[in-house]
């Protein structure tokens, strides 16, 4: 490319560009890496996945933000900064997901009339074709009728309630901000350790029934939660195990609709296993969807974790200080495999896969994130939720002693802490 093209491409994706929408379409457009993107709604009516923009305020997306802007009725956008991509999009699937939208409204009406339970859906799909967002999406339009579904995401890989290596759940009772998401107040949120359910599935069968058992109950003591219904996120694993946990999670939750994005052998697949009080729907996936390399994904995952201690645009200020090793005690989930003849009797090798193991503190610790449990017990760390996380900045062997980085002062909270594989470098 000559130099004057490199200018003019420069400038394209610089400049400050007003964007003209007709009704039914979307500006769709990639923040590039490391810099910021400003948009603003000159006129008219648009929203970002549910979530209405608000006339004449500017609205800041972060570095790597991917964002489609819909309209209704059409309207006028101004986007200042640098973009990788952006472009306006006139065939979108918008409309079929508002109408899944209206039937799982129609499913609440009808629960409340007659004294039942809301609808109960689970988001299906490979990587990258737009659970996260279809399920942002049905979020933000049940809570703009007045309802406060329960969110429950199940994508240890990427985490939306919480980090990576968790799965959680949340209320949600208003839109999410635009810029920051849902708000996370009280999330329940359970230590899973690692960042694929393959690493250890009797554990995810195990988190997964825990949450399930909780939300029931939940449910039966709130009759607006319980009519509003729950919506599941679930990871991108859809074959072999990945199916098998699929089928576990729609039972676990009695799951009365399965929304299949993208993926027609998964849709024959559930349609088939499916008990028959259960609609599966196939939906399309948005053309603005784009596909993530594993480095793009692990950029994300620290990212997110990146986020839980520094804020989304580092206005979060977390706290280091030190922590002596007799005052702690860690565990880990999960024990090193051994064969079935050395075994104790009656013991099967999966039980390994759930044993609380004690972890003796050392430089093996470093970089690790460790969850604070609410247990009281090491046998109760496993169905236990947790309070938070932390990461361990430094060892100390001669002293003894750890330095931390935490979202809150000292001292933590008295629980028992639990080693994630996940590690994080926190390098300003």
């Amino acid at each position: 490319m000559s130099e004057e093209k490199e200018e003019i491409a420069e400038e394209i994706y610089w400049s400050k560009e007003e964007f003209k929408l007709e009704k039914d379409s979307e500006l769709r457009f990639e923040v590039e890496h490391g810099a910021e993107v400003q948009l603003e709604l000159l006129d008219g009516m648009a929203e970002i996945f549910g979530s209405e923009l608000t006339r004449k305020k500017k609205y800041i997306l972060v570095s790597g933000s991917k964002v489609a802007v819909f309209t209704w009725h059409g309207c006028v956008l101004k986007l200042t900064g640098k973009t990788e991509v952006a472009y306006i999009a006139k065939e979108t699937p918008m409309v079929m997901y508002v109408n899944t939208h209206a039937a799982l409204e129609q499913m609440r009406i009808k629960a409340e009339t007659e004294i039942g339970r809301g609808p109960r859906v689970m988001v299906v799909g490979p990587t990258d074709v737009g659970k996260s967002t279809l399920c942002r999406l049905l979020l933000n339009y049940a809570v703009r009728v007045g309802r406060a579904p329960v969110f429950v995401d199940l994508d240890v890989g990427q985490g939306q309630v919480s980090i990576p290596g968790t799965i959680g759940a949340l209320v949600v009772e208003r839109s999410a901000d635009v810029e920051e998401g849902f708000s996370e107040t009280a999330p329940l949120v359970y230590h899973y350790g690692h960042n694929s359910p393959s690493d250890n599935l009797a554990l995810y069968h195990m988190l997964i029934t825990c949450m399930a058992d909780v939300i029931n109950v939940r449910c039966e003591q709130n009759k607006k939660a319980n009519v509003s219904g729950v919506i599941v996120n679930t990871g991108g694993w859809i074959r072999g195990g990945g199916y098998h946990a699929l089928i576990h999670t729609a039972g676990a939750f009695e799951v009365d609709v399965v929304v299949v994005l993208d993926q027609e052998r998964l849709y024959s697949e559930l349609s088939r296993d499916m008990p028959d009080f259960v609609k599966v729907v196939l939906l399309p996936k948005s053309g603005g969807v784009v596909e993530r390399g594993s480095q793009t994904r692990t950029e994300a995952r620290e990212g997110k974790i990146r986020e839980y201690f520094y804020g989304n645009r580092n206005t979060l200020f977390p706290h280091t200080f030190e922590v002596k090793w007799s005052e702690i005690k860690i565990y880990k989930i999960g024990a090193p495999a051994l064969p079935d003849s050395c075994l104790p009797l009656g013991m099967k090798a999966q039980d390994n896969k759930t044993k609380v193991v004690p972890v003796t503190p050392g430089p093996n610790l470093l970089h690790h994130i460790l969850s604070i449990s609410t247990a009281t017990a090491p046998e109760s760390i496993v169905q236990s939720n947790v309070y938070g996380f932390i990461v361990v900045t430094g060892v100390d062997i001669e002293r003894q002693i750890f330095s931390v980085l935490s979202p809150s002062p000292r001292p933590l909270p008295k629980g028992m802490l639990v080693m994630m594989e996940l590690q994080f470098m926190d390098i300003k």
